[in-house]
């Protein structure tokens, strides 16, 4: 007896919280739509310098930039409709129902008004229904963007797991389990898309169990299954977002568009050989002005008066490719590029006399072939450069790279051009010109 009326409570409490709930949405709504627009820049921001360091979360970050984009869209529909609700209500408190045949309209119009039209308490209720429906699928994408996150993330660490040396066994289990995670994402999506259509066959049903099993756990699924299976149990739900489907995708073509201006000339792309045109990723002040990153390789700006130009070469995983190539003996036995847990706790000394003499002995031989392979001309003439290793952090991200100073001694006043160029194959003297850019020299 007493379980039952607490189950009585617990229901009224929640049948008043129901009906209460449109205040908690929209206060939500508000400030996630506020927090979202500043999350659009931060995550383009780790796009850019993701792609700016040649790192593996580029496609991960535009994923999220275009879920963050239909997340922004679902919360501002979920305003306005919640905001025609409210004034709904408060125009049924002062004039109560819809009634048509007050307006004195021809018969045809009265009878086309009334079945389109209808109650509007049942306008009413289709709004709430809309408006909480909307407001859930929101909140959903939250956890499916997470779920791709933990699935790609889990796909890439097995990459680890596949041997330096030739072990059969370790290099057949990093496979199976990949395989198993990719078959498994692609069924899981398929079977979210359909809505279950791989739970209703029996026979395709005991084959998807297994992975459905192990991806319930992988992507979180058990803190929203009801949420979900609650949407799509109830056919409103369905029909909803299936209805809302075609907007999503009209938001991602709408976030791949972008303008061209000429025929002859594009922003997005620029011929790196081209003398002709000055590419902002190639000079620093500019880069630094417009928060942009170095393309290839900069100078200190399109017109020099100093008495050097500054060469500023960007660290990247294809210049130690390339230097692996030309050095054999610095290639490592096992590749540690990537990213890496820091260690919370350290026993010991973190220094050794002597692995720090070894490396740095590496350091000096990595940056002599890197001199070897690497040149800059200016006009027709080669150029000394002495490059040495450059370590920066200006707030916004830590980077790596070269740099070097040319004199400007011997340059005539005008226009001139630095070719950046490299060794095609060791043992050869075939050279590749990677960047040109054009700059004025003027005295002070």
């Amino acid at each position: 007896m007493e379980e039952t009326n607490n189950k009585n409570l617990l229901k009224k409490l929640l049948d008043r919280l129901q009906e209460d709930s449109w205040q908690l949405e929209l206060l939500v709504s508000g400030f996630t739509i506020f927090g979202l627009f500043y999350a659009l820049e931060a995550v383009r921001n780790a796009y850019d310098i993701e792609v700016y360091e040649g790192g593996m979360l580029e496609y991960v970050y535009q994923i999220v930039y275009m879920a963050i984009l239909i997340l922004i869209f679902n919360l501002i529909l979920h305003v306005i409709l919640r905001s025609i609700w409210i004034g709904a209500l408060g125009l049924r408190y002062v004039s109560g129902e819809v009634e048509i045949d007050k307006l004195n309209y021809s018969e045809r119009f009265r009878n086309y008004l009334n079945k389109k039209i209808g109650s509007f308490d049942g306008y009413i209720e289709k709004l709430e229904k809309f408006c909480s429906i909307i407001f859930a699928i929101s909140f959903l994408l939250i956890f499916y963007v997470a779920a791709f996150f933990i699935v790609y993330l889990l796909i890439d660490a097995v990459e680890l797991l596949y041997p330096d040396n030739d072990s059969i066994l370790l290099f057949l289990l990093a496979g199976a389990i990949q395989s198993f995670l990719l078959i498994g994402a692609v069924l899981t999506f398929f079977d979210y898309l359909s809505q279950g259509l791989l739970k209703k066959n029996k026979w395709v049903a005991l084959v998807y169990f297994p992975f459905y099993w192990v991806f319930s756990y992988i992507t979180l699924s058990f803190l929203y299954r009801p949420l979900y299976y609650n949407l799509i149990d109830n056919k409103f739900g369905r029909r909803v977002s299936i209805l809302l489907l075609p907007f999503y995708f009209t938001i991602l073509f709408i976030s791949t568009t972008y303008n061209v201006k000429s025929n002859y000339f594009s922003l997005s792309s620029t011929n790196p050989l081209s003398t002709i045109v000055s590419n902002s990723e190639n000079y620093e002040d500019l880069v630094e002005k417009n928060d942009l990153f170095i393309d290839v390789i900069a100078i200190q700006s399109k017109v020099i008066s100093d008495s050097f130009i500054k060469v500023k070469i960007p660290f990247s995983y294809a210049i130690e490719d390339q230097i692996y190539e030309f050095n054999e003996s610095l290639r490592p036995k096992k590749d540690r590029r990537g990213y890496h847990f820091s260690k919370i706790i350290t026993i010991g000394s973190s220094q050794n006399t002597t692995l720090l003499r070894k490396t740095d002995s590496l350091q000096h031989e990595y940056l002599n072939t890197f001199q070897k392979i690497y040149s800059i001309k200016i006009d027709s003439i080669p150029y000394q450069s002495n490059f040495s290793i450059l370590k920066e952090n200006n707030g916004k991200m830590r980077s790596i790279g070269f740099e070097s100073y040319l004199g400007t001694k011997n340059l005539a006043e005008g226009k001139h051009v630095l070719t950046f160029s490299r060794c095609k194959h060791p043992g050869t003297d075939s050279i590749v010109t990677i960047q040109k850019i054009p700059f004025w020299y003027y005295k002070d």
